[in-house]
């Protein structure tokens, strides 16, 4: 009967040696041919085994002749690794995981830190963000290696005004050329460090809990009508924004809406845009108070600038600039399933709005908002309406 090839997927800890586990020393030295790349294979070089420099290991493991095969992983299999993609390409074979120490457990122990509350954000080869991060956690580990470096993350930090959180570096980690340095932000702008490194940011001031319908006067105002607090709850309520969403803000007018979308969470992505010069700056600056640099912001008439999107999860259009037509049609190209809302002042737009999903086969319901709020006259309390607002949203 033809034996099953066994693997063994060894993450073998910061450096291969004292950060190596006994049960992945074990797996390795019992395995004829190990695969990683060359960093992680260099320090078992005198076992005299086959090696093969590979980040694509699972075809070289269905051709080669041994039957016992290490494939060797930075750090921990469950941190960031590549065992996540590896293994569900080794069925049939027996497979064996080995746990290792990963990055954020060792320079934790090296700052005496815990990182049981720790926040974890990967920047290797991606483009996270980094403020929002920082500003929805007390303390956040970054795992860094792409184009971002430890001056790049803090020059971000500095220019949303975070200027004086903590700041730790740990660069070649567990190596004779470790160097962990700590200060503030503001610190290290123009820091130079290792392109594989590591960063924990500590904000003592950070958001305790999710923020829905913030009180207009804390948004930056201008001339530009903005939706109001109540309003805006209701809106982004019913867009129910997920973990991961991509946004559409339309006629995004101060922000006030594409921030209280990018408080939905870090990995939202919000695509905010107005052909107005004044709306585009007053949605700059709304963003930077309240560190959403989740938020792209385009200064553009919307019927173009939305062909340049990535396909939305949900679309808010506050103002569409006589385009609204266009503009709906092309968030259900990209897809058919997206959530959407519509505001609409006077009776015009809102059967245009009904007129539109009507004509493209959408069903939608509305809904009418009339906020009044009391202000103060001598002794008594006086009520003062605002406009009453419609709200169209695609029924699905």
């Amino acid at each position: 009967m033809e034996h099953k090839k066994k693997v063994a997927i060894v993450g073998i800890g910061m450096d291969g040696a004292d950060t190596l586990t006994q049960a992945g020393r074990r797996a390795i030295e019992a395995a004829d041919l190990l695969i990683g790349a060359e960093r992680m294979l260099r320090p078992f070089r005198h076992l005299g085994k086959r090696e093969v420099v590979s980040y694509q290991p699972a075809s070289i493991i269905r051709d080669c002749e041994e039957q016992s095969i290490a494939v060797l992983v930075s750090g921990d299999v469950g941190f960031y690794s590549a065992a996540e993609k590896l293994l569900p390409r080794l069925d049939g074979l027996e497979v064996e995981v080995i746990c290792g120490i990963a990055t954020p457990v060792y320079f934790c122990s090296r700052l005496g830190m815990s990182w049981s509350d720790m926040h974890f954000v990967s920047l290797h080869g991606t483009n996270a963000s980094i403020v929002r991060n920082v500003c929805a956690h007390e303390i956040t580990f970054f795992l860094l290696g792409g184009d971002v470096t430890p001056a790049t993350l803090c020059r971000r930090l500095c220019e949303y005004g975070l200027q004086d959180v903590t700041v730790h570096i740990g660069e070649n980690l567990s190596s004779d050329a470790e160097r962990i340095t700590s200060g503030c932000a503001k610190d290290f702008t123009d820091y130079e460090a290792e392109r594989l490194c590591a960063v924990i940011v500590q904000n003592e001031n950070y958001e305790r809990g999710m923020r829905a319908g913030i009180d207009d006067n804390e948004f930056i105002r201008g001339g530009i009508p903005m939706t109001k607090s109540e309003v805006r709850t209701f809106v982004v309520a019913k867009l129910d924004i997920g973990k991961g969403e991509v946004c559409w803000d339309i006629g995004c007018g101060t922000g006030s809406v594409s921030v209280e979308m990018a408080l939905r969470g870090a990995a939202v992505s919000v695509y905010a845009v107005d052909k107005n010069a004044e709306a585009v700056t007053l949605t700059q600056s709304n963003s930077k108070k309240f560190g959403c640099d989740n938020i792209e912001i385009i200064h553009e008439e919307a019927e173009t600038a939305v062909s340049s999107f990535p396909p939305p999860d949900c679309v808010f259009i506050g103002g569409s600039g006589g385009s609204l037509a266009p503009i709906v049609q092309a968030a259900y190209a990209k897809n058919p399933a997206v959530r959407m809302v519509i505001t609409a002042v006077s009776l015009e737009t809102l059967h245009h709005a009904a007129t539109v999903f009507e004509q493209l086969g959408m069903a939608c319901d509305i809904t009418q908002i009339a906020v009044t709020r009391t202000r103060k006259v001598v002794s008594h309390t006086m009520l003062t309406a605002e406009n009453p607002i419609f709200i169209i949203q695609r029924k699905l």
